[in-house]
């Protein structure tokens, strides 16, 4: 373990030099996330996050060199499958930071758990850029092996956007605050059968789309009468476009309940956003995918012009 560089939790006032982190890191690995200091700033009121006992940066100076975060899960279905998130500046790879915050990140996350799912086994989850050789086999030395591959996917709004059909006897309308609940239920009920998934709460609803990259005007449900089958939300980062001169539309949700699946419900919640995007000036549309997405989502995006950017690979250790 490195001794000479100071250790402490992440605070909102380190926003800025934890931007600053990911920038480089983004840069030196050639991956596509890209947030700054405000957006940043909204993670200190995510519920899943406990940022006194489950985050540490690693100073040298002002300089941050490197950090991890810890998320709980809403539910131990049996397993609760805590995620980390961090990496260590690219000045500063070689000399071990890593393996130490993979092992902080081992500790820190079983009072944690035993807080939340006492009795129920813990595991660790990092996603790790495909790109990035140096720390898919720090994962493997440490005993993590990869689980599962997820695609980003872009989308080109220049190109020709095909017509929404809309299947009979469906409704699409714009989100608004009073349809939170019927969005709650579809996207909880979309994603049971997706791997790794639990239900989201409602405090961590209503998180999300108080953030403020959630964009309501290009989001969508879709109806049967009264009853909700399909759900698309979007967000737009202000990081990207200020760092690539392009807007993008983020799509974060799409979702289908069983009773809507088979009818192209997703097909017409997809070109109804992509149109609406295009119409308000955005450049492009993405999105992220399992890889092997039991209900075939990738040749569904594929089918209406997405296409595979770049690939982030799932490490999982059990723990206890």
């Amino acid at each position: 373990m490195i001794m000479s560089l100071d250790r402490r939790p992440i605070t909102p006032g380190d926003a800025g030099a934890w931007a600053a982190l990911i920038a480089a890191i983004r840069d030196a690995d050639g991956s596509d996330y890209y947030i700054n200091e405000q957006e940043l700033r909204e993670e200190f009121d995510n519920p899943n996050l406990d940022f006194a006992r489950g985050s540490v940066a690693i100073w040298d100076g002002g300089t941050m060199a490197g950090c991890a975060v810890l998320a709980r899960r809403s539910a131990a279905d049996p397993v609760h499958n805590m995620r980390q998130e961090g990496g260590v500046h690219p000045a500063y790879r070689g000399r071990g930071l890593g393996g130490d915050l993979l092992a902080w990140a081992e500790q820190a996350a079983v009072p944690l758990h035993e807080e939340r799912f006492a009795g129920h086994p813990l595991a660790l989850s990092s996603g790790v850029f495909s790109l990035n050789a140096g720390a898919a086999a720090l994962h493997q030395e440490h005993g993590y092996q990869a689980v599962r591959w997820f695609h980003s996917m872009v989308r080109d709004l220049s190109a020709a956007i095909p017509q929404a059909v809309i299947p009979d006897g469906v409704q699409i309308t714009g989100y608004t605050a009073d349809q939170a609940e019927a969005a709650l239920l579809v996207r909880n009920e979309s994603f049971r059968d997706h791997w790794g998934s639990t239900d989201v709460t409602e405090q961590n609803w209503a998180h999300s789309v108080a953030q403020r990259a959630f964009r309501p005007r290009f989001s969508f449900l879709a109806y049967a009468g009264p009853e909700p089958l399909g759900l698309l939300l979007s967000h737009e980062y202000d990081a990207y476009t200020e760092q690539t001169g392009r807007r993008d539309l983020y799509i974060a949700i799409v979702g289908t309940r069983a009773a809507g699946r088979k009818r192209g419900i997703a097909t017409a919640l997809l070109a109804t956003a992509m149109a609406a995007a295009r119409a308000d000036g955005y450049d492009q549309a993405s999105l992220t995918v399992d890889a092997a997405s039991l209900t075939g989502a990738v040749g569904l995006y594929q089918h209406v012009g997405f296409a595979v950017d770049t690939t982030w690979v799932t490490y999982h250790k059990p723990l206890r």
